[in-house]
């Protein structure tokens, strides 16, 4: 009984999830950090903002000085900044009432205009580290407030009133905007986790698959013939030798397939001519291989298989290759009888067995990975799997639209 194929062709390659994670990284910093060194980030931010309040304080003492209070009030703004870069939890309310009262105090004189920009600075950070959007719009009003305030108490009014609203009201917009990037960049990082993460749960259940049937179903056809040779090694030495040297030949042929295909899957070349995908139509001669290995199997067909599409074929192909396998392995010397049918727009594969079976390996605690695989394979293709004892053995049922292009969870059912 020749040894099965494993296809890995038009299947995703298996990529180190490092290599998604870099990926994603790459794309972050693109988004979140085109104009700025990788090195820098948020927390940088802040420290930055205190650094340009101190500067501005010392141009308004240089260009526009005033009274040593007034000196004075141009220092408060810039210690409140200091404080909210050391004790990150202080409330953006607190820091408001530090920056705006002594700047607009100040501007009672017509003198250190220029602290107006300690209030355009304000208006970034509500914007970009409010809590809310509730606070940060409450806190950008009471600054773009200020130049108003601070017009009613000068005499006369010496304050450019519209161009400093927009002066504060532009870095608050600003700020909001830095918020939403920041925001965004965090919902990015966690979907691409998500993504790799199930990304790689799926290549694993996938070459899980693949393994399942390259190694399991060619260890079940070893295991059939080794039977069939120790059940007449005493009376036919001439058979039980034919079927040692068949187990043999389904040995090392499933060996081949299993370094070719370990060598596939570890080739980061694209081009890598993949083994041929089997068919519907091969169903034929899976049949036949078993039947050659002492497996009484019959296959009935109705309809042109050359309509299924080709991704169904091999799902089809794979669930009866795991039904005959477990027909081998847990019912040798029951029927089996396959039948591979087109209706309604759909292929339905069935295999039922008739006879004695292994009872004490259907235990409803031990792992079924070939179930599992067949299931899968179903769902994959939005098609229906059951598999389950009827009274006269087991039966296997599968049914798949013949083009099958959407993935939809499969329904299980067990059979009565």
């Amino acid at each position: 009984m020749g040894g099965p194929r494993i296809g890995l062709r038009g299947q995703a390659r298996l990529r180190p999830q490092g290599d998604v994670e870099g990926g994603a990284g790459q794309y972050r910093r693109a988004v979140s950090g085109r104009f700025l060194p990788q090195s820098f980030d948020a927390e940088h931010i802040p420290a930055l903002v205190l650094l340009f309040a101190l500067a501005v304080a010392v141009l308004a003492a240089v260009t526009d000085p005033g009274t040593p209070a007034d000196l004075i009030l141009a220092a408060l703004p810039v210690g409140a900044f200091a404080v909210w870069t050391q004790v990150r939890s202080l409330p953006l309310w607190a820091l408001a009432v530090g920056v705006i009262a002594p700047v607009v105090v100040a501007q009672r004189d017509g003198q250190l205009e220029p602290l107006f920009f300690e209030v355009s600075l304000l208006g970034f950070v509500a914007g970009r580290w409010a809590p809310s959007l509730a606070a940060a719009v409450g806190i950008g009003l009471i600054a773009t407030a200020a130049p108003v305030a601070t017009s009613l108490i000068q005499d006369p009014s010496e304050i450019a009133v519209g161009i400093w609203i927009i002066g504060i009201a532009f870095p608050w917009a600003l700020g909001l905007a830095a918020a939403r990037q920041s925001q965004l960049t965090a919902e990015l990082d966690a979907t691409r986790r998500e993504l790799a993460e199930q990304a790689l749960l799926a290549e694993r259940r996938r070459v899980a698959r693949d393994v399942h049937d390259l190694v399991g179903h060619g260890l079940a056809a070893v295991m059939l013939q080794v039977t069939s040779a120790r059940h007449v090694l005493r009376r036919d030495p001439a058979a039980a030798e034919e079927a040692l040297r068949s187990a043999e030949g389904v040995g090392r042929r499933s060996m081949r397939e299993l370094r070719r295909t370990l060598a596939l899957l570890r080739s980061d070349d694209e081009s890598a001519i993949a083994p041929p995908l089997p068919s519907a139509g091969d169903i034929a001669a899976l049949v036949e291989e078993a039947r050659v290995g002492g497996l009484a199997v019959e296959l009935r067909t109705g309809g042109d298989l050359s309509r299924i599409a080709p991704g169904v074929g091999v799902a089809l192909y794979r669930v009866a290759q795991e039904a005959l396998s477990n027909a081998a392995r847990h019912a040798p010397r029951a029927r089996t009888v396959l039948e591979l049918e087109l209706t309604d727009g759909c292929a339905c594969l069935i295999a039922e067995t008739t006879g004695p079976t292994a009872a004490p390996d259907f235990d409803e605690e031990r792992a079924r990975y070939g179930l599992i695989g067949m299931r899968e394979r179903a769902a994959a293709l939005g098609g229906e799997f059951a598999a389950g004892p009827t009274p006269a053995g087991w039966r296997v049922s599968c049914r798949i639209p013949l083009e099958a292009t959407g993935a939809t969870p499969a329904r299980t059912v067990r059979p009565t």
